[in-house]
C-alpha cells in the first residue's frame, strides 16, 4: 500500500536542497543610506581615482544647469536620472566619466522670487538688496536641490558643482564676452527688442512663449493723403478730389509711433468711393476690396483700377495726427507687404517692429517708441495733448492704450472699423504676460556673423532624436541678432562704462575697458560693481579721461549658462563634451547659446570649427496619465518623493495573522494608518529608464504599478539566485563570477539542453541590452530585461531547474550554479546603471568568498557575452522553433486536463510525440549538432534527447514515435498502435501542431510509472521506495540530511 504524499514529503524533506537567502523582499530604510553612498559618491570617486589613470578613454556629459529657484519636480527626475544612466553605462564600458553638476543662479525668476520673499517689488528694492536676497535664495535652493538629486542616486562631482554666480564662472563668462567683442560680434544699438512690461526688461527669443489664442483689438484707419504732381498727372489722373489711404493694424497703440506707410511695388491697388462717407475716395489693394466691404458692411464703388504699388511708393504723403510736428510722412515700398490680410497697406512704426525698423533705417527714417519700461505711453506719444495718452498701459488685457488711440481717431473721423482679432502672440515665459516690441538702447551679439560657421559646426553632431537637427537649424537660421542685455540687478554686468556729458550718458567699451573691469572684479568681487561709489576711480582705466559711471545692464542668463562649456578642458580638434542632454525647449535656449558662444570664440573665419558637443539629446515633457501638463490648479502634480515612497500605489493589504481568531484588537495600534510599498530611489529610476524620453512622458498609477511589479520581480529573482549560491551542502566550485566569462572554457559548454538554451538566450539578451544602452535607448533595454526575467527565467529556465536544485545530485547542482552564475552577474551588470541601489544590496548578500573573488558588477567592464558559432546558432534556431511549438501544444493540453481536475502539477503528466520520420530525424540532428561538445556519445542518442526534452518541458516522461504520414493517412498498423495506447491510458489529451512542413501529434497522458515521494516525478518503479536517481543521490550523501 502506498504511503500518503503528505507523510512521504515530511520524511524526505530533510534530504532536499532548499535555497535560502537573507535578501529582503523590499529595501530596508536602515541600510539605504550606506548603499546610496556606495553607489554614488564612492563609485564616482573610485572611477576618478589614480588607480584608473591608465585609462586612455574618457567620457564627459556636460550638465545643463537647472534654475535654482524652487523645489524639484518630476521633470527634474527624468532629466537628471537619464543623464546618470548614460554616465553609468559609459563607466561600465571602462571609461573615466566626468559629470560636473551645475546650477543657473541668475535671472529674472530668481530675482522675482527673492523680491516676493521680501514683499517688495523692483522699484522699492535697490540693486544691492535685490542681489543679496537673490544670492541667499539661490544658495539655499541649490543645497535643497542637490540633496534631492543625490537621493535619486545621481552620481557626480558634487563637491565641485558649478554655479553661474561663482566668481570663477563669472570671470570666464566675461572673458568670452571680451573675445566676442574683439571679433566685432558685440555692439550697442537703439533698435526694437522684445520687451516685457511685466518684468520691465528686454527679452531674447528664447525667453518667449506664444499664446495661440491671444485676442487683439484690430483697427482700420484712414489717413488723408497728399499726392505728388507726378501721381496726379499719372496713375491717378482720373481722381478728382482728396484721396485717403487705409491701413489695418492689430496694435493700434503703435500708431502714435507711426513713421511711414508701406505698399508693395508689384501689388495691384485701386481707388474706391464710399457713397455713405460723402463720396470718400480711398486707396486699397484690389484683392482686399471685398474684405474691406465686409468690415464697412456696405458696398464700395471702384473708381480707378490697376494702380501699381510702384506708382504709389514715394508719390504719396500723409500726416500722423499724434505727431503733427513731424510734418508729412512718406508712403514707401516694403518687400514684406502682402494682400493676405488687411488692406494691402501697412503702417510702419520702426520703434515697435523689426521689419519696420529695417525698412525705415534704409531710408534714414528714425525709430521712435514713446512707451516706458512699464509698457505705458510717455508724454511723447502725443506732445500736443500729453494728458490724453500719457500713463496708459499698451499691453493690458483691457487694451487701454489701443482703445484710447481708436477713440481719438474716431473723433477725427479717421477710424473706419474695429474688430477683435485672435492670433498667435508672444508672452513672457516667466510672467505669462504679453510682451511688446520696443526700441531701446541695448547690447547685441551679431549672430549673422557666425551663422554659417555655426551651421557647419553642427553638421557632424549626432542628434537624438534626429528631428532635433532641423529644430536647432531653424532657430539658428531664423536669427540675426541676440539681445544680450537685461535691465535687472541679479546677473553678470555688461562691462560698459558711460561717459557723463551733461544730462547724457555715452556708452564706452573697448578691449582695455573690458579687461580692466575683469581685473577689478577679480580683486573686489562682482558685487563691487553695484556697491562701490559711482565715481570710484578704480573702475576707470588709465586711457580714459573725463567722468565715467558704470552701467546697470546685466547679461542674458542664456549667455551665462551658454558659456558653461568654459569649465571643461579643451579638446584639440574635438568638442569639449561627448553629450549635452536637456529638454526639447533648449534648442532655442541652452543648446543654441552654447553653440553660438563656443563658435564665436574659435577661429571660425579661417577654419571649420566644432560645436561644444558630439551628441545632442533632447527629452520631452512629463505629463499625467491623461496626457495633461502638470499644474497645481489641476491637482495633478506628482512629486518624485511620492514615487520613491510608494504612496501613489494602492496601499499594502495587511495579512491576517494565523491562529488569532479570538484575539482582541490592540487599541493602541492604529489600523487606519496606510502602509505603502516603498521601493526607494530605484522605483523612480526604473520609471525614468522605462520611459521613451525622446517623446513626452506620461506618468500615473498604471505606469507606476508596472514599475513596482518589475522591481519586485528583480528582487525575487535575485533572492532565489543568492539562495542557490549559499547552499551549505553545495557551495559553488568557482571562486569568481568573472572567471565564468574570462576562463578558457567555453561558457556555452554545458551538458544539459536546458542549460545550453538558457546560456544562448542570455547571450542574445546581453547583446540586445548592451546595444540598446549603447544607443541610449534605455527603455528598450529595460523592456528586454523585463521580458527576459519574466519569460525566459521565471516561466521557463527556473521552472526546469527546481527539480535539479532541490533533488538532483551534487555534480548537477554545481553545473547549474555555473550557469546561474553567468545569469546572475550578467543581470547585475545590465541593471547596474538602472537600479544601482538594488545591485549594491544584492552584492552585499553574495557569499563572502565569492564576493571577495569577484569584481563589483558596477565597476567591471561590461561587454556582451561571446556568441555561439554559426553552426551552433543555426542548429539552435531550428531546435528552438521545434521546442517552442511542442512546448506550447503540451501546455494547451495540460491546461485542459487541469481544468478537468485530472492533474495539478505538470510532473503528473507524460508526453508522447508522434512525428514523421523526417521530423524526428531533423529533431535528433539539430539536437546532436547543438550538443556536439558533450564528451559522451550517448548524450546524442534518441534516448538522451527524450530525457532532456522531458526535463525541458517539466514532465515525468517523454517518448517519441515515428509515423510515416500524419495524421489522416496513417497506415493501419501505426494508427492502431496510437489508438490502442489511448485505450490503455486512464486519461489523455491531444494537440496537432505544425513542425516545419510536417504535422505532429502531441499526446499528454498519465505517466506509466509511480510518483517518487522525494522528487515528485512519476518515474519510480512500483516496488521501489524512491526513483533510481533519488536513491543514488541519497546514497551519495550517505543518508545524511541535505540542507
Amino acid at each position: 500500500m502506498l504511503t500518503q504524499t503528505r507523510i512521504l514529503r515530511a520524511s524526505w524533506s530533510s534530504t532536499l536542497r532548499l535555497p535560502k537567502s537573507s535578501f529582503p523582499p523590499r529595501p530596508l530604510p536602515a541600510t539605504n543610506a550606506d548603499y546610496l553612498r556606495r553607489c554614488t559618491d564612492d563609485l564616482y570617486a573610485w572611477q576618478q581615482s589614480p588607480e584608473r589613470s591608465r585609462l586612455t578613454e574618457s567620457f564627459t556629459l556636460h550638465d545643463g544647469p537647472p534654475y535654482a529657484n524652487g523645489p524639484l519636480h518630476i521633470g527634474h527626475a527624468l532629466n537628471k536620472i537619464t543623464k546618470d544612466l548614460i554616465c553609468r553605462f559609459q563607466l561600465g564600458q571602462g571609461k573615466k566619466v566626468s559629470y560636473i553638476p551645475g546650477w543657473d543662479c541668475h535671472g529674472l525668476p530668481i530675482e522675482i522670487k527673492a523680491l516676493q520673499a521680501q514683499k517688495k517689488d523692483a522699484a522699492q528694492a535697490g540693486p544691492v538688496s535685490v542681489r543679496e536676497a537673490a544670492r541667499e535664495l539661490a544658495t539655499r535652493t541649490i543645497e535643497e536641490q542637490k540633496q534631492g538629486f543625490k537621493e535619486w542616486a545621481v552620481m557626480g562631482d558634487w563637491d565641485n558643482a558649478y554655479k553661474t554666480m561663482e566668481r570663477g564662472f563669472e570671470i570666464r563668462q566675461l572673458e568670452v564676452f571680451k573675445s566676442m567683442f574683439e571679433k566685432g560680434l558685440i555692439y550697442r544699438q537703439f533698435k526694437p527688442v522684445y520687451w516685457s512690461p511685466s518684468s520691465r526688461t528686454a527679452l531674447a527669443e528664447a525667453e518667449l512663449e506664444y499664446d495661440e489664442g491671444h485676442k487683439s483689438l484690430a483697427a482700420f484707419v484712414r489717413y488723408p493723403a497728399h499726392m505728388s504732381e507726378g501721381l496726379q498727372h499719372g496713375a491717378l489722373k482720373d481722381v478728382q478730389g482728396e484721396i485717403s489711404v487705409v491701413i489695418w493694424t492689430t496694435t493700434p497703440w503703435t500708431l502714435p509711433a507711426n513713421k511711414a506707410i508701406a505698399v508693395h511695388r508689384d501689388m495691384q491697388y485701386c481707388v474706391v468711393r464710399d457713397l455713405d462717407r460723402d463720396n470718400e475716395l480711398t486707396l486699397v489693394a484690389a484683392s482686399r476690396v471685398a474684405d474691406y466691404e465686409k468690415v464697412l458692411e456696405r458696398k464700395l464703388e471702384v473708381v480707378v483700377t490697376d494702380v501699381r504699388g510702384s506708382n504709389l511708393a514715394g508719390q504719396l504723403k500723409y500726416e500722423n495726427p499724434f505727431q503733427k510736428a513731424n510734418g508729412l510722412q512718406p508712403v514707401i515700398h516694403a518687400d514684406f507687404v502682402t494682400d493676405s490680410s488687411g488692406t494691402g497697406l501697412v503702417h510702419l512704426a520702426p520703434g515697435h517692429g523689426m521689419d519696420d525698423y529695417n525698412v525705415c533705417m534704409a531710408l534714414n527714417v528714425p525709430a521712435f517708441a514713446p512707451v516706458d519700461d512699464a509698457g505705458a505711453f510717455t508724454k511723447d506719444a502725443f506732445p500736443e495733448q500729453p494728458a490724453l495718452l500719457e500713463g496708459l498701459p499698451v499691453a493690458d488685457i483691457k487694451k487701454t492704450g489701443s482703445n484710447a488711440v481708436c477713440k481719438y481717431l474716431e473723433k477725427l473721423n479717421m477710424l473706419r472699423g474695429k474688430q477683435n482679432y485672435c492670433h498667435k502672440y508672444p508672452i513672457d515665459w516667466r510672467t505669462k504676460e504679453p510682451v511688446i516690441t520696443r526700441a531701446t538702447e541695448q547690447w547685441f551679439a551679431n549672430v549673422e556673423g557666425i551663422k554659417e560657421a555655426s551651421m557647419k559646426a553642427i553638421a557632424d553632431v549626432r542628434f537624438m532624436p534626429e528631428t532635433g537637427r532641423s529644430r536647432l537649424e531653424s532657430f539658428i537660421q531664423g536669427r540675426s541678432q541676440w539681445c544680450i542685455s537685461r535691465q535687472r540687478a541679479w546677473g553678470v554686468p555688461i562691462p560698459a562704462l558711460y561717459k557723463v556729458e551733461g544730462d547724457k550718458l555715452e556708452a564706452t567699451m573697448d578691449s582695455e575697458v573690458i579687461q580692466h573691469v575683469i581685473e577689478v572684479i577679480k580683486e573686489r568681487g562682482i558685487n563691487a560693481w553695484w556697491t562701490d561709489a559711482q565715481d570710484d576711480p578704480a573702475w576707470k582705466p588709465e586711457h580714459l579721461t573725463g567722468t565715467y559711471i558704470r552701467g546697470r545692464d546685466t547679461m542674458d542668463v542664456w549667455f551665462d549658462s551658454g558659456t558653461s562649456w568654459t569649465l571643461l578642458p579643451q579638446q584639440k580638434g574635438q568638442p569639449v563634451a561627448d553629450v549635452y542632454l536637456e529638454g526639447t525647449d533648449q534648442h532655442r535656449g541652452w543648446f543654441q547659446s552654447s553653440l553660438l558662444t563656443h563658435v564665436a570664440t574659435q577661429p571660425y573665419a579661417t577654419q571649420t570649427v566644432k560645436a561644444p558637443y558630439k551628441t545632442l539629446i533632447t527629452h520631452g515633457f512629463t505629463l499625467d496619465s491623461d496626457g495633461r501638463k502638470m499644474s497645481k490648479s489641476l491637482g495633478n502634480v506628482i512629486s518624485p518623493s511620492q514615487i520613491m515612497s510608494g504612496e501613489l500605489l494602492p496601499p499594502i493589504k495587511r495579512k491576517k495573522q494565523k491562529g488569532n481568531k479570538g484575539a482582541k484588537t490592540d487599541p493602541i495600534v492604529n489600523t487606519t494608518v496606510l502602509t505603502y510599498d516603498a521601493m526607494g530611489p530605484d522605483a523612480l529610476r526604473l520609471w525614468a529608464a522605462s520611459s521613451d524620453y525622446t517623446r513626452d512622458v506620461t506618468i500615473g498609477q498604471p505606469v507606476l504599478i508596472s514599475v513596482n511589479q518589475a522591481l519586485h520581480k528583480y528582487r525575487v529573482t535575485f533572492k532565489w539566485l543568492l539562495g542557490i549560491f549559499s547552499l551549505p551542502s553545495c557551495p559553488p566550485t568557482f571562486k569568481s563570477f568573472n572567471h565564468l566569462t574570462t576562463s578558457a572554457s567555453d561558457p556555452h559548454d554545458f551538458y544539459e539542453l536546458t542549460d545550453r538554451l538558457a546560456v544562448h538566450r542570455l547571450v542574445q539578451v546581453s547583446a540586445e541590452v548592451h546595444a540598446y544602452f549603447g544607443k541610449y535607448e534605455f527603455y528598450k533595454g529595460v523592456n528586454t530585461v523585463n521580458k527576459y526575467i519574466a519569460n525566459d527565467l521565471s516561466a521557463f529556465y527556473f521552472e526546469t531547474l527546481k527539480d535539479r536544485v532541490y533533488t538532483g545530485d551534487k555534480a548537477d547542482c554545481e553545473t547549474l550554479q555555473r550557469v546561474l552564475g553567468l545569469v546572475f552577474y550578467e543581470l547585475s551588470q545590465m541593471l547596474a546603471p538602472i537600479c544601482p541601489l538594488l545591485v549594491e544590496e544584492v552584492w552585499d548578500h553574495v557569499p563572502n568568498a565569492l564576493r571577495d573573488g569577484s569584481i563589483h558588477p558596477a565597476r567591471a567592464t561590461w561587454t556582451p557575452l561571446r556568441a555561439r558559432t554559426d553552426t551552433e546558432s543555426s542548429a539552435l534556431s531550428s531546435l528552438s522553433s521545434a521546442v517552442n511549438q511542442l512546448g506550447s501544444a503540451i501546455k494547451v493540453s495540460q491546461e485542459r486536463l487541469r481544468a478537468d481536475k485530472k492533474i495539478g502539477s505538470s510532473l503528473e503528466t507524460a508526453v508522447t510525440l508522434y512525428l514523421s520520420e523526417a521530423s524526428a530525424s531533423d529533431l535528433l540532428s539539430d539536437f546532436s549538432a547543438f550538443m556536439h561538445r558533450s564528451a559522451s556519445p550517448s548524450a546524442h542518442s534518441p534516448e538522451a534527447m527524450q530525457t532532456q526534452l522531458a526535463a525541458l518541458f517539466v514532465v515525468s516522461e517523454l517518448n517519441i514515435h515515428t509515423l510515416a504520414i500524419l495524421p489522416e493517412a496513417c497506415s493501419d498498423h501505426k494508427a492502431e498502435d496510437l489508438e490502442q495506447r489511448k485505450q490503455r491510458w486512464a486519461w489523455w489529451d491531444e494537440e496537432v501542431v505544425a513542425l516545419g512542413k510536417e504535422k505532429a501529434r502531441v499526446v499528454v497522458h498519465k505517466p506509466s510509472q509511480e510518483k517518487c515521494p522525494r522528487c515528485w516525478r512519476f518515474v519510480r518503479d512500483e516496488q521501489a521506495e524512491l526513483c533510481q536517481r533519488c536513491e543514488e543521490v541519497v546514497r551519495e550523501e550517505g543518508g545524511n540530511v541535505v540542507v
